[in-house]
């Protein structure tokens, strides 16, 4: 079954809502200095799942970036004092990305700008999210009436 036009204009606001944010968060990046990857890079290290470490590997799955792009991240960041590789207590062969000072304080000031936007962009972008939904609810819904009446006729046919 196909698309409503009114399904791919929820998906449509949707998307646009979404680049509205993203945009936003871009520019927010470069005003300090940063590419928005090394800010995204920041925010992975220090909003890891707990119990999750902050090595290359997890954070290039986060990211979804190869391993040699995450390193040349890391690499990049580190060499403006941001982050810092050490070795783990557990493993010493396992390496863990950690804050500098320097970049705890530069992502604070980026999550808190983030968190503004959010609380005003972000109701529109629910409601965009909500409405996509509620359209993809409604086409299941239609869906499935639309079988249980096929199955219906099926069985007075037969009776």
């Amino acid at each position: 079954m196909d698309l409503t036009l009114a399904e791919y204009r929820a998906i449509a606001e949707f998307r646009h809502r979404i680049r509205l944010f993203l945009h936003f968060s871009e520019e927010q990046a470069r005003s300090t200095g940063l590419e928005p990857q090394q800010h995204q890079l920041l925010l992975a290290i220090k909003g890891l799942p707990e119990g999750e470490k902050p090595t290359i590997s997890e954070i290039s799955l986060r990211l979804q970036l190869r391993h040699h792009s995450t390193v040349e991240l890391v690499n990049r960041l580190a060499a403006k004092g941001l982050v810092k590789r050490s070795r783990s207590g557990a493993d010493n062969r396992e390496v863990l990305i950690e804050l500098t000072r320097s970049g705890a304080a530069l992502l604070r000031r980026l999550a808190l700008a983030h968190r503004e936007e959010l609380q005003t962009a972000g109701t529109e972008l629910s409601k965009a999210l909500a409405a996509a939904l509620r359209k993809s609810r409604k086409l299941e819904h239609s869906k499935l009436e639309h079988a249980k009446l096929e199955h219906t006729k099926g069985d007075t046919e037969a009776a």
